[in-house]
């Protein structure tokens, strides 16, 4: 037993190993103070089946655990002549089944050992983009406590093109460091002739304690069973995770021998595993896949969330949002500015939540011009535009079971252009160039009115580039104003249709559109002056443009 902190809880899992017959070789980490090292060697006293071995200094990553491994293996071999399997176990493990269950599994199996054992090829848990290389190259430094000098030392072999010669014999394989070998092959690793040469290779590896047996037990054994008897489960970062008292039931299902790793303080846990009146005998097969499905479903949650739910453990990782935003939502950009009373209309025909300009330069136009909204949702500019994109992702999360439809335009804020542009939860609608009929309402100082549409083109233009750029997922549609009016009632159609999950009637007819008399020859001043609206589309100077009635087509029969 490799022992580190929680001294207590490792004095009642040997008790309880001790109970169950078994001698008990511990190691405890030299950077354990005297003082806590003696107190602990005098409360097992009583016990005479276990004996402490030479302590080493552990630390993550390098030697000092395989030095501990074997010091206590060979101790083990040399006091206890009778055991013919050893079990490798920390501090923080935990029997999840009777002792005597355990021996009579092993019993069955003489001469086999149980350690994962893959090579770096056929292994997908390696992190940190080392995977061969931590064969090839050296590890002098420690990753925790010395990282600058890890990382500096790795890029400069990798600069020189510097390898290291892999022992003749070998082929490295990895896996999990608690292994369960035989007595026989646990000799023959500690006592080869050829040790002293792998262990000067091993010293230089990157986690050793992850290779040092898994390759050389494929050198001595007999039979090997690629998995280890202890349930051990990591997260996407390597990281162990950690079993706390509402995992109890969890565990039980698994079947497995031994868990780690175990909360010190999971007295629920502990009480219950390690109770002497504990005397069920389950006979299965260690199955950690029974519970497999519960930590990929962990560790999706943890890496992924919810769709459009950001939260703060994720949010400071671009890329990891599982969808920008939790529900489908409609964008109409140039409506309200060419039909009147075109938001009424909307959530009539729609039954959704129909808002103005929700990203104004002056605030956030919500349904109803509520000053605040769903999620306590503030209609303040400032406080919006301080993270403009959660304000949106906010606002459909807030609202989810209710479609939310909303105005845009070259004269709001533009934060979140690309963000809907890139959200395939997002239907946008443009009507391009309708910006300028409130200007044409409007009327007034003509060069003002110049100044103000150059700039609104110039935006709308950048926007839909946005919109038309092969990184957009958006389903969008784009019309020139003035193709949209020659057929607007199609076009209002096509738009509805697209809206997921709602069952819409045909439009009987549109809302009613602006007087656009004289929006021709406004559009020809600007010209004159020396200004192009060319995202208007091909208007006519003597007013708006209308669609033709198709000819009528000869009557023919059909035999």
């Amino acid at each position: 037993m490799l022992v580190h902190t929680a001294l207590h809880r490792a004095e009642r899992v040997i008790r309880h190993w001790v109970a169950g017959g078994c001698p008990v070789v511990v190691h405890v980490d030299r950077n354990v103070d005297h003082e806590t090292y003696t107190n602990f060697v005098h409360s097992v006293a009583d016990l005479p089946t276990v004996i402490f071995s030479d302590r080493h200094k552990c630390e993550w990553g390098t030697w000092g655990i395989v030095a501990a491994s074997q010091s206590a293996g060979e101790l083990m071999l040399e006091r206890f002549p009778e055991v013919e399997h050893i079990y490798l176990s920390s501090g923080s493990c935990l029997p999840l089944r009777p002792v005597r269950e355990l021996k009579a599994y092993l019993r069955e199996r003489q001469g086999t050992d149980f350690i994962e054992s893959a090579t770096t090829a056929d292994v997908p848990w390696t992190v940190g983009g080392l995977d061969a290389e931590r064969f090839t190259l050296r590890f002098p430094f420690s990753w925790k406590s010395q990282r600058f000098l890890f990382d500096r030392y790795v890029e400069l072999q990798r600069r020189l093109k510097l390898k290291r010669t892999i022992p003749a014999g070998l082929v490295p394989h990895m896996g999990s460091q608690w292994w369960c070998l035989t007595r026989r092959t646990l000799a023959a690793i500690l006592y080869d002739a050829d040790r002293p040469t792998y262990d000067t290779y091993f010293r230089r590896v990157w986690i050793p304690d992850e290779s040092y047996f898994q390759t050389l037990v494929r050198l001595h054994s007999h039979k090997i069973e690629s998995r280890t008897l202890t349930l051990s489960k990591f997260d996407f970062q390597g990281k162990p995770h950690i079993f706390y008292d509402d995992h109890l039931q969890l565990l039980r299902r698994s079947d497995c021998f031994v868990a780690r790793k175990i909360w010190p303080h999971a007295d629920r846990l502990y009480d219950a595993f390690l109770d002497p009146a504990e005397t069920a005998m389950k006979g299965a097969e260690p199955n950690p896949g029974k519970i497999d499905r519960i930590f990929a479903k962990a560790v999706d949650r943890r890496t992924r969330g919810r769709p459009g739910l950001y939260m703060q453990s994720r949010l400071p990782h671009d890329g990891w949002e599982n969808g920008q935003t939790s529900a489908p939502y409609s964008v109409f950009e140039g409506f309200t500015e060419l039909f009147v009373d075109f938001e009424p209309w909307l959530a009539r025909f729609t039954g959704g939540r129909v808002h103005g300009h929700i990203f104004a330069k002056g605030g956030a136009e919500f349904e109803g011009r509520q000053d605040t909204y769903a999620g306590a949702l503030s209609s303040s500019a400032p406080i919006r535009d301080y993270n403009a994109q959660r304000f949106l992702t906010s606002l459909i999360w807030n609202t989810r079971g209710e479609r939310q439809f909303f105005q845009f335009g070259p004269a709001d804020s533009q934060l979140v252009s690309w963000d809907m542009a890139k959200d395939p939860n997002a239907q946008i609608s443009v009507i391009s160039g309708a910006w300028a009929v409130p200007l044409f309402q409007t009327g007034g100082d003509f060069s003002l009115l110049r100044t103000e549409a150059a700039l609104l083109q110039k935006v709308e233009n950048e926007h839909l580039a946005t919109l038309r750029s092969p990184y957009a997922k958006a389903r969008i549609r784009i019309w020139t104003m003035a193709e949209f009016i020659e057929a607007p009632m199609e076009c209002l159609q096509s738009v509805l249709d697209e809206i997921s999950g709602a069952q819409l009637r045909r439009i009987g007819a549109v809302p009613r559109m602006v007087d656009l008399t004289g929006f021709g020859q406004f559009l020809q001043n600007l010209k004159n002056e020396g200004m192009h609206p060319y995202l208007m589309g091909d208007f006519p100077v003597d007013g708006a443009t209308r669609r033709e009635d198709p000819p009528l087509r000869k009557p023919y029969l059909v035999r």
